[in-house]
C-alpha cells in the first residue's frame, strides 16, 4: 500500500478508535512468501555423456553458488552400480540407462519417476581397419562392449536380428564391465572391434588414431523406424521427494537443464570441467562433447519419444523393460 492509499484509509477510521488505541504500538505482519526449507538431494551419475551434461551443477554446488538444496553428487563407472544403489533407495535422483529406467519403475513398484531424457544416440561400432561397413559384416566376429543388460546389448541386440544375425550365435561380445576397458582391450588388439558410445570413442582414438567409426548405430536405428530414436540415457527421481518436496524437484530440474545447456553451448569452459571431475580428459572431452548427443527433454515430448523406443525394445525382447512398457504413471510432468 502507498502512503496516499494509506492515508485514505486511516480518514475512514472513526475518532474513537484512534483514541481508544492511543499509547498502543500496533504492527502489522509483514506477509512474507514462505521459502522451503532445504532437504538433501544424493545423485548418482555415470562416468560419460550423462555426467557430462551435469558438470555446471556439480561445480555450483560445489563453489556454494547453488544452495537451494543440499545436493550431493557421486559418479560411478558401471550401470549396475548406480541400479543398486536405486534399487536400496540410496538416492533421490539417479542418470540411468534409458531402459533399465523402465525395469527398475517395474522391480521397486514405482518408487521412482522418469522425469528427463538426458541423452540420445551416441552408440557405435569402431574398429582399426576398413572391414566394417555394415551390420552383416559383424557375422563371425567379437566385439568388445560395456553394458550387459543395458541400452547398448539390447540395442544391438535388436539391429543385429533385423539384419538376420543372433547375437551370441552369428556375433559374439566379449562383455567387459566398463567402457574404460574396452578401450584399453582396443589398444592392446590391433584387429578389435567394438561397440563404444561417446566420449569413449574419441578416448579410444586419441590412443590410436587408426581407430575409426564403422557404424552409427543411431543411424541404422533410424533407418527401421523412422518416428523413434535411441534414447541412451534418462534421469529418474524419487517419487518420494517428488511428493514430499515437490520445489526441489523443480529447483534440481531447472538446474539441470540450465548445466545441460551450458555443456552445449560452451563447450571449452564444459570440458575444463569435465577434466575437473575426472569423467574423461579435458581435451577429450572438447572434442568429443559436440558427439555426445547431451539434451535436456522432458514433458509429453520426453514420454512421446520414450514410450516409442522402449516399445521397439519390447517387441524384440519384454524383459529389457521389466516385461512390459511402462504406462502414463511412469512419467513425471508429462
Amino acid at each position: 500500500m502507498d502512503r496516499r492509499s494509506f492515508l485514505k484509509l486511516a480518514g475512514l477510521i472513526p475518532a474513537a478508535a484512534l483514541i481508544g488505541c492511543t499509547g498502543t504500538k500496533q504492527e502489522t505482519p509483514k506477509e512474507e512468501s514462505k521459502k522451503a526449507d532445504p532437504v538433501a538431494v544424493k545423485v548418482a551419475t555415470l562416468k560419460g555423456p550423462t555426467s557430462m551434461g551435469l558438470v555446471k551443477f556439480m561445480s555450483e554446488v560445489e563453489s556454494q553458488n547453488i544452495t537451494d538444496n543440499n545436493y550431493s553428487f557421486e559418479i560411478l563407472d558401471a550401470p549396475d552400480q548406480v541400479v543398486a544403489k536405486v534399487a536400496k533407495g540410496d538416492v533421490d535422483a539417479a542418470s540411468i540407462p534409458a531402459n533399465l529406467a523402465a525395469t527398475l519403475f517395474a522391480k521397486t513398484k514405482g518408487a521412482y519417476k522418469v522425469a528427463c531424457i538426458n541423452v540420445l544416440n551416441v552408440l557405435n561400432i569402431v574398429e582399426t581397419g576398413n572391414t566394417i561397413s555394415k551390420l552383416t559384416d559383424l557375422k563371425g566376429k567379437t566385439l568388445y562392449a560395456s553394458g550387459k543388460g543395458a541400452v547398448p546389448e539390447y540395442v544391438l541386440s535388436y539391429l543385429l536380428s533385423k539384419n538376420g544375425l543372433k547375437l551370441g550365435e552369428d556375433v559374439q561380445v566379449e562383455w567387459k564391465s566398463e567402457h574404460a576397458e574396452c578401450v584399453a582391450a582396443l589398444a592392446q588388439d590391433s584387429a578389435g572391434i567394438a561397440l563404444l558410445p561417446q566420449p569413449f570413442v574419441t578416448v579410444a582414438q586419441t590412443k590410436n588414431n587408426q581407430i575409426r567409426v564403422a557404424i552409427d548405430l543411431g543411424t541404422e536405428w533410424e533407418a527401421l523406424n523412422p518416428k523413434s530414436k535411441i534414447i541412451t540415457g534418462v534421469t529418474i527421481i524419487s517419487s518420494k521427494l517428488i511428493s514430499d518436496s515437490p520445489d526441489a524437484v523443480t529447483a534440481f530440474l531447472s538446474h539441470y537443464r540450465d548445466s545441460i545447456e551450458f555443456a552445449l553451448d560452451h563447450v571449452d569452459d564444459a570440458a575444463a570441467l569435465v577434466g575437473k571431475y575426472g569423467i574423461v580428459p579435458e581435451a577429450v572431452a572438447k572434442t568429443a562433447l559436440p558427439k555426445c548427443n547431451i539434451a535436456f527433454i522432458d514433458g509429453a515430448d520426453m514420454k512421446t519419444a520414450l514410450s516409442e523406443y522402449l516399445g521397439v525394445l519390447a517387441e524384440e525382447n519384454p524383459q529389457s523393460v521389466g516385461g512390459s512398457v511402462p504406462g502414463d504413471d511412469f512419467y513425471f510432468g508429462a
